[in-house]
C-alpha cells in the first residue's frame, strides 16, 4: 500500500527546513528533546505524503507534481 503524494513543492521545502531547524536545535541543547519532533516535518516533506492531509482531503500538489 503505498500513499498518495500528496505535498507540493513550497510545502515540501517548508516541512524539510522547519524540520532540519528544529532537530538542530534540540542536538545543540537550544530547545529541549521535543525539538526532534522535528523527523515528522522532515520525513512527511521527502516522502512528499503526509497521512494527516490524506485523512483531511487536503493536497497541496499541483496536478503535474501527483505521483502517486
Amino acid at each position: 500500500m503505498s500513499l498518495p503524494h500528496n505535498v507540493g513543492k513550497i510545502d515540501k521545502y517548508a516541512r524539510i527546513g522547519a524540520g532540519v531547524a528544529l532537530i538542530a536545535l534540540a542536538a545543540t541543547g537550544t530547545i529541549g528533546v521535543w525539538g526532534y519532533i522535528g523527523l515528522i516535518p522532515l520525513a512527511t516533506g521527502l516522502l512528499n505524503t503526509c497521512p494527516a492531509y490524506t485523512l483531511l482531503g487536503i493536497n497541496t500538489c499541483k496536478s503535474g507534481e501527483k505521483n502517486g
